[in-house]
């Protein structure tokens, strides 16, 4: 497995907020591994494919400044899917871009190097939801019958429910708002039934 970028970048830490020089190798499987400043051992990993829900850089930073001596250009930002936020600093604003660009790319595109892929022992991987059909059965008719009229009547169908999928899959049936469709009844089926007699004369 290949090196999509390599290369040192400044990250702001998490408790004390002091900005640390981190030694950064993202893969072309869209994995970003971080190592300490001897680049012996590894600090942290994200998935960039599956953890990373945006990526900011220059301005679009949000809720820090650069280290002294950088300007804001060469701010970067990785925004998780689990709260977490990394803030970065590149070199130069030229270098900051060509993060930024690197890190997309992985976020975006499959691994197409055709080697082993790594994955993270443990992980909960965002995923598709369950299959569906395209369209739902339709409820069975119910009929009532009226004895003032004589007539059966087909009864309206339940309320129909809206399924929702969370991120991890998870659906939840939740009751449809807005039932009423309009300044007209929907449409129903009536079944007449006449007693016919057989008169033999």
């Amino acid at each position: 497995m290949a090196y999509m970028k390599s290369g040192w970048l400044l990250r702001q830490s998490t408790i004390l907020k002091r900005w640390k020089k981190n030694w950064f190798d993202l893969w072309f499987n869209g994995q970003l591994i971080y190592y300490d400043q001897l680049r012996e051992d590894m600090e942290d990993r994200i998935h960039m494919k599956v953890d990373c829900i945006n990526i900011r850089s220059g301005n679009e930073c949000r809720d820090f400044q650069p280290p002294e001596g950088k300007s804001r250009e060469c701010s970067l930002q990785i925004v998780c899917r689990d709260g977490r936020t990394i803030n970065l600093c590149a070199e130069s604003p030229d270098d900051a871009m060509a993060w930024k660009l690197a890190l997309q790319d992985a976020r975006i595109h499959l691994n197409l190097s055709g080697g082993p892929e790594i994955v993270l022992e443990g992980a909960d991987f965002g995923s598709a939801p369950p299959p569906y059909t395209a369209y739902p059965t339709a409820p069975p008719q119910v009929y009532s019958y009226d004895s003032y009229s004589g007539t059966y009547n087909a009864q309206p169908p339940p309320a129909p429910q809206q399924v929702i999928y969370t991120s991890n899959g998870q659906p939840y049936a939740v009751a449809y708002q807005y039932p009423y469709q309009g300044p007209y009844p929907p449409a129903t089926n009536h079944v007449i039934i006449q007693d016919r007699r057989r008169e033999d004369g």
